[in-house]
C-alpha cells in the first residue's frame, strides 16, 4: 500500500496571512498528479512536489504525515554565476546602500533640527 504526498506550498499565492489561493492551472496540476498516481498511469515522483511513499517509509518517519518529509525540496537551478562573483556584487550593493543610509540619516537630522527636534 502506498500513500501520495503532494506539497503545493510553492504554488498559488497568499491571499492573506493564512489563506493560499491557487490558479486553475495549479489545481489542474494537482488533480492530474493525483489521478495519474491513483490510476497508475504515468505517475512519477517529482522532487519538491510529490512522492508516492510506502508504509515502510512512513513508519521510518514515525508516521508523521507532513508532505515536506517525503517530497523534499527541489534542486536549485545553477545560474552559472560563480559564488565569489555573486558575493562581490552583493557586498558592493550593500556597501552602497549603507552609504546612502548615512546620507539619508544626516538629511533627516537636518530636517528635524529645522522644526526644533534634535536627535
Amino acid at each position: 500500500m502506498k500513500t501520495l504526498f503532494i506539497d503545493a506550498s510553492e504554488m498559488g499565492f497568499m491571499k492573506d496571512r493564512v489563506h493560499r489561493e491557487f490558479a486553475p492551472e495549479d489545481i489542474e496540476k494537482i488533480e492530474h498528479t493525483y489521478h495519474n498516481w491513483r490510476n497508475d498511469d504515468g505517475y512519477e515522483d517529482i522532487k519538491g512536489f510529490c512522492k508516492s511513499a510506502t508504509m515502510e517509509e512512513i513508519e521510518k518517519h514515525s508516521f508523521v504525515l507532513t508532505p515536506g518529509r517525503y517530497v523534499g525540496i527541489p534542486d536549485e537551478e545553477d545560474d552559472g554565476i560563480p559564488f565569489e562573483d555573486k558575493m562581490n556584487d552583493l557586498t558592493a550593493t550593500l556597501a552602497g546602500q549603507i552609504e546612502k543610509e548615512k546620507e539619508l540619516d544626516e538629511q533627516l537630522k537636518e530636517q528635524l533640527a529645522k522644526v526644533g527636534f534634535m536627535l
